[in-house]
Parts: C-alpha cells; sequence; structure tokens
C-alpha cells in the first residue's frame, strides 16, 4: 500500500466516526465499529482496486459489518444494546443541545435502512449513486428509504404520530 493509498483512508476516519454514531447512538460502540472497519480496510484493500471512490468503499465495509452486527444482535437478544441513548455532548446552548437530542433519538427511532440513507445522503453528502453503491442497493431504493425517513422526522418533529403505511407523495425527478 502507497502513502497516498493510506492517507485516503485515513481521511475516512472523521466522516466514518460521525457515520457510526449515528449508527449506533454509542461513542464506544461507534469507535469499535470504526476500528473494525479499518482492520478490514487495511487487510484487504488489495481487493479494492482502486475502482471507484474509496470512500464509499469504506463506508460499505462499515455498513456491511453493521448489518452482520444487527444480525447477530438478533440472534442474541441479551447481547444487544440497552433502550438507553447516551447524553448528547454539551454544545455552545442548552437549547442546541436538548435540539442535538431529541434529533438523535427520533434518528435512532427511524428503521435502520432509513436511518442509513439519511445518514450517507444528508449527513456525509453522498449523492444517490454512491449511497446506492455503499449499501448495495438500487438508487430507486435510496430514494424510497430517503422519502420516507424525512416524511417519518417530519411528522415526528410537528409531534404527530406517523401513521403505518403513509407514504411520502411522489415526485417527478428529472
Amino acid at each position: 500500500m502507497r502513502d497516498q493509498d493510506e492517507a485516503a483512508i485515513v481521511a475516512c476516519i472523521p466522516n466514518l466516526r460521525r457515520y457510526a454514531r449515528g449508527l449506533l447512538a454509542d461513542a464506544t460502540l461507534a469507535d469499535d465499529l470504526v476500528q473494525d472497519t479499518l482492520e478490514r480496510a487495511w487487510s484487504r484493500f488489495s481487493l479494492w482496486q482502486k475502482r471507484g471512490d474509496i470512500r464509499a468503499w469504506m463506508f460499505g465495509i462499515m455498513h456491511n459489518h453493521f448489518i452482520d452486527g444487527v444480525r447477530a444482535r438478533g440472534r442474541r437478544p441479551e447481547d444487544s444494546m440497552g433502550d438507553t441513548l447516551p447524553e448528547a455532548p454539551q454544545r455552545a446552548s442548552q437549547s442546541d443541545g436538548i435540539e442535538l437530542r431529541d434529533l438523535d433519538r427520533l434518528l435512532q427511532r427511524l428503521p435502520a435502512e432509513q436511518r442509513e440513507v439519511m445518514l450517507l445522503v444528508a449527513v456525509e453528502e453522498m449523492s444517490y449513486a454512491e449511497a446506492a453503491a455503499t449499501l448495495g442497493v438500487p438508487i430507486g431504493t435510496v430514494m424510497s428509504r430517503l422519502a420516507r425517513g424525512r416524511e417519518k422526522l417530519r411528522q415526528e418533529l410537528q409531534g404527530r404520530e406517523p401513521s403505518a403505511h403513509a407514504a411520502a407523495p411522489l415526485r417527478r425527478i428529472k
């Protein structure tokens, strides 16, 4: 591995940490997920073969490892994370901290598929195509999950209970 390849992987770390914390809502578990992702990326770097964006490849590794963990916890419910969320870091004002904690709580209520897409597109600023490649799903699936996730967040922020069958209105995208 060349120095510039190592630098490209290291440059992904802040984004990976932010995504992991959004997925897990626990700083320690998120750091473990990032560490596991980095270990896998370094050990499998020859598989990348410089095809595509290294950031999307790294997020794909993290996504797959996260899903493996979710499936494993499903088989061992006693090992799963608790329902309590850690406190949000203290920010400049108390209201900012409350808003951040509320948003994090609402994101954690989203199904994992919607939360992943929301984090990749809205926070990590990936294109739909990059998010689709990262998650291994079609672009239409990314768009659908994003629309459903945004609608659910919108309803909850407005204090309404999201309906089980409510679908986001369809829009034509050019």
